[in-house]
């Protein structure tokens, strides 16, 4: 399950986030995990409710939003919407497609919380 190791990695950067910026926690953590990026947006949910508990994130409201996948057809010279990236062009059936779009995990932001009885992350 590489969503758990994902997940392992999202907390150490907002761990050092926290270490740099000096906050506490984190009341929300805004995600985006594009259709095309191979991520189980599920499992990643799961792994890091998992991982929460004792750290910044414990308690924090998670967003994950998924954009559609986005390629360039080079049969028709057009820019479509794909689910995967063995998806032929939509408009044409042809191939090749190259993803110009909705192929990352990224962080979007974190809302942080001002709480003076919070356990420190880290």
């Amino acid at each position: 399950m590489h969503e758990l190791s994902l997940a392992t990695d999202i907390l150490r950067m907002v761990e050092q986030a926290a270490a740099r910026e000096r906050f506490l926690r984190v009341g929300q953590l805004h995600l985006e995990a594009g259709a095309l990026a191979g991520v189980e947006v599920e499992a990643l949910r799961f792994a890091l409710d998992a991982i929460a508990p004792g750290t910044c994130l414990q308690g924090a409201q998670i967003t994950i939003d998924e954009p559609a996948g986005r390629a360039w057809c080079a049969r028709c010279n057009a820019e479509v919407t794909i689910n995967t990236r063995a998806d032929p062009c939509p408009q044409c059936s042809g191939y090749p497609v190259t993803p110009t779009g909705g192929d990352t995990l990224r962080v979007l932001d974190l809302l942080v919380l001002d709480e003076e009885r919070s356990t420190p992350c880290v």
